[in-house]
Parts: structure tokens; sequence; C-alpha cells
């Protein structure tokens, strides 16, 4: 483990026009919301009547030859006076910039270039910052530093610049560092204002930096604990990209996956220490053989309001489950707990309680919604769902044949897939959904879909009962849905963020 002190002032301020306002805890601070990455929400989502504004979050999208976009892009951040934070990409290969826009209407109040460079990869990774809950904005930087900006809210803020190896070793060689090291993960925030991510190293770097997770205080202190150290497995040599680590309710555990590049583990960490309070390895539960940790996917370990732990792999004999994965589900001590779900795959699924669904019968607590796809390229109907599941409840999975969370609501898309229909006739548009929100006060959750629609799902009717229309469809990564403190609603679809709500209500 490295301990190093680190922090730069970068600016004294960063000015434009006058202060907005006085700075506030974050609302929406990450990925999936919180640092257990439930998303869900606590106040009533607006009717999707119309588009109140819009930005890109992609200047350069890369379109494949086929149009689609094999890219994901950062959760926007927001804080509880409605600030919203949007990391977007500049550059054709991967230059980002933060934004803070009004979320009224989406007016700037400042702007930010980061030198972060993206790791190797093939789909563009996420480019993700987080809010503490003082207010402080973290965003990934080159060389495997970050950036922090005071006021979240304000046109005014102070930069500073931390690095894990210390600012000092960074100023010495910015180019060396620049091309070796680079954050690896989305950023997660603790409720002390301590900041977790993944490192990932290319080449020779300076310094001896590794592959590692690294722990890092509001005042430039920091940890650092490599794979091999978390897992005692030499063959661990990186912490999964692209997927973000999560924190138990209380904040004392830590979880983050580590793979060999393929097959690898999900780890449960002292918050603290970083010492290894216990692992799992992950396997595909219908072939007893490992799982497959794709980094293309954004699946981070969910944390449930009890302390269980729920993450998505992928099977390895791909295909063998219609290339949907599995969701693994286990105890606080990452012990086998309830039952696994059919879908995996680069999702992150989100809490619902119990009470929102009102035709459920059962005893849990919460029940669990996640995508629900079933890939007609990959041995599948194409009949693309999206459900709510039991955790602790089973059913017969007519794919595998293995006892899997019992569906409690699920709700087929509504658009056929005209490119697939000819072979496949029952294929429809693909829910395209890495995190999903969940409004328990209207018993909703906003999904967007890849026919280019933004839908409201009833979770006591089971219907698709409300949707809106942000362009003519396109085959894309996995996006989030959010609400704000007021009740927008925000999606990115298309390489562009949407506001969406009803201004007359």
């Amino acid at each position: 483990m490295r301990i190093a002190p680190a922090a730069l002032s970068l600016a004294a301020a960063w000015s434009l026009l006058q202060p907005l306002s006085a700075q506030a805890a974050p609302y929406w601070a990450t990925t999936g919301r919180n640092a257990q990455h439930t998303a869900l929400g606590d106040v009533a989502a607006q009717p999707l009547t119309r588009i109140l504004w819009k930005m890109r979050v992609d200047r350069h999208p890369q379109y494949t030859s086929r149009g689609s976009l094999l890219a994901h892009y950062g959760s926007p951040l927001i804080t509880e006076a409605h600030t919203v934070i949007v990391p977007v990409k500049v550059g054709i290969s991967g230059k980002f910039r933060v934004l803070a826009v009004r979320g009224l209407d989406g007016r700037r109040v400042w702007s930010r270039r980061s030198d972060y460079v993206a790791p190797p990869h093939s789909w563009m990774p996420t480019f993700s910052p987080v809010l503490s809950p003082s207010g402080l904005l973290w965003m990934p930087a080159a060389g495997g530093t970050l950036l922090t900006r005071t006021s979240a809210d304000d046109r005014q803020g102070v930069f500073e610049r931390v690095a894990h190896y210390g600012v000092d070793s960074w100023l010495t060689d910015k180019a060396a560092f620049r091309d070796t090291v680079f954050i690896s993960t989305p950023l997660t925030a603790a409720p002390s204002g301590d900041v977790y991510y993944g490192v990932e190293t290319s080449g020779m770097p300076p310094s001896d930096v590794e592959n590692a997770l690294v722990r890092m205080t509001a005042s430039g202190k920091s940890w650092t604990v490599t794979p091999l150290s978390m897992t005692g497995d030499p063959a661990m040599t990186q912490i999964l990209g692209n997927s973000a680590p999560a924190l138990s309710p209380d904040g004392s555990r830590l979880y983050v996956a580590v793979s060999d590049g393929r097959n690898g583990y999900l780890v449960a960490l002292d918050s603290q220490s970083l010492e290894t309070v216990t692992k799992v390895r992950l396997v595909d539960p219908s072939s007893a053989i490992d799982a497959w940790l794709n980094d293309n996917g954004t699946a981070a370990p969910m944390i449930g309001p009890d302390g269980d732990v729920y993450f998505g792999v992928l099977e390895q004999l791909f295909g063998w489950n219609h290339g949907r994965g599995w969701l693994m589900h286990y105890d606080a001590d990452l012990q086998p707990k309830g039952f696994v779900g059919a879908f995996g795959w680069d999702d992150t699924p989100s809490v619902v309680p119990a009470h929102v669904v009102p035709s459920y019968a059962g005893s849990s607590p919460y029940l669990i919604l996640t995508k629900y796809n079933d890939y007609a390229t990959a041995g599948g109907d194409g009949a693309h769902r999206i459900a709510i599941l039991d955790p602790n409840a089973a059913m017969r999975d007519p794919v595998s044949g293995m006892d899997v969370m019992a569906e409690v609501l699920t709700a087929l898309s509504p658009t056929p897939d005209y490119d697939l229909t000819p072979r496949y006739p029952k294929a429809l548009r693909e829910w395209c959904i890495n995190t999903a929100a969940v409004d328990p006060v209207t018993r909703s959750a906003l999904v967007n879909n890849e026919d280019g629609r933004l839908y409201r799902w009833d979770l006591t009717s089971g219907e698709l009962v409300e949707s809106i229309e942000l362009n003519g469809g396109l085959g894309q990564g996995y996006t989030p849905t959010l609400l704000g403190p007021d009740g927008t609603v925000y999606a990115i679809n298309d390489a562009t963020l949407f506001a969406i709500g009803d201004r007359d209500r």
C-alpha cells in the first residue's frame, strides 16, 4: 500500500460573471445516484410532456459502419440546488470537458476542460466525475490525477489537482504519467468525502505506479491497494474497467471487481484501510466455470438497503445464456444468497421498494429493476423486456433451466426491430439503460429505449403509460436515466442529454 500527500492549486478561481448560489450538497451524486448505486429517487417525476432543453454530451460521436454508437457516457450529476454537472466528450478520440448548467433551462453556469486521457479501449469508456457530500466536485484528469472544484453551484470555484502518487512527481514528469497512467473507473464518493477509483497503467509508468484501487481524501492523502494484494491471486492484474466501486449502506465496506483481463473476483475491502475483508470468485452459475468480466460493460456492484450485493457478469461460454449474463446475488460477506438474476450484461440494477408494486405479495422488502433483453444474435428471440424481480424467490428460467430470481413484472419493448424481424419475427428494439431511475412517489420507473423514446413504466398497472420521442432511434451503448430535485427527468440518447418534464404542472 502507498500513502502520499497530494494537493496543488491550479487557479485562484474560475469566474464567469457573478456567483449563482451558495454551495449545496448533491442530489444525484454519481452513477445510480449514490455510493450504493441504487438509482432510487425520492420525488415525483414530472410528466413526460416536453423536452425542456437538451445538450450534446459528445461533440464528435464515432458511429460504426452500421450506424451504431458504441460509447459509454458518464452519468450527469445534480446538486440539491439543481445545478446539472455534465461530462462532455469534445474530441474525436476522447478529450473531455465538464459543464455545469442550470436545471431550469440548461443555461451554462461554468465550464472546465479536463486533460483526462482515456485508457486503451475498444468501446469509448466512461468519463465519470462525482460529487462528494460536501458538494466538492471531483473529475478524472491526466496521468491518473484528479481535478477538484469547490462550489459546484457557483460561477466561481477553486480548482486543485491531486495525485495518489504525489503532485510533485506529476510535475516532474507530466508527459510520462500522461502516457502511462489512467483512471479506469467511475469515481465513487463516501459520506466522509473520500473518493474511490481504479487506476490502470500501460508501458513503463514512472515512480513505480501500479494498477490499483485508490482511496483519496479531500485533503489529498491517499491509500492504494493492488489486485494481487486484494485477492492473493498473482493472475489478477487490474481493477475492472468502467465498473464503479460501491459502498455498504453504513460506509464500512467497499466492493470492487478485479480481473486478469477476463475472469476475476468481487472483493469487499475495509473502506478505510483497504484491507480485504472477504472475496468471492465470480463463477458462471450455469456452467460452474469462471464468469466473463467484460470491461466494455458498465455493470457496477449495487448494494441493497439490507447490505446484499448484486453484480452483473457475462456467461463464459457466450450465447449459453443468450448473451444476457447473470445478476449475481450475495450477502454482505459475499456468500451466495437468494437467487441469481437471468440478466446481468452491462447493467447496474435499481432498487424498488416492495410497496411500490401493489401486485407483489411476497416477503422481500425490496425488489430489483433490471434490463431483461434476450438477444436474437446470441440465440434468443429478440423479444426484449425490462423486469422487476424478487431476489429471494425463484422461477425456472426457460433458457438455462436454472432457478433464477422470480419475475414480478415485465414489460416488452413496444417497437419492432425491423433490421432483425425478417429473420427473427419477435425481434424488438432494445431497452438501452445501464441504470434506470426509480420514482417511488408515482410508483414508476423511467427507461430509455433504442427506438429513440423515453418511457414511464407504471409499476401499479405494469403498463408503459407515457413516452416522449427524443430522436429517430439508434443502436447504442447503454445509458443512464436520472431525476432532478424538482422531478425533471434526464436521459441520454444518441450522444445527447435531454431534460424532460412539464413546466405547466
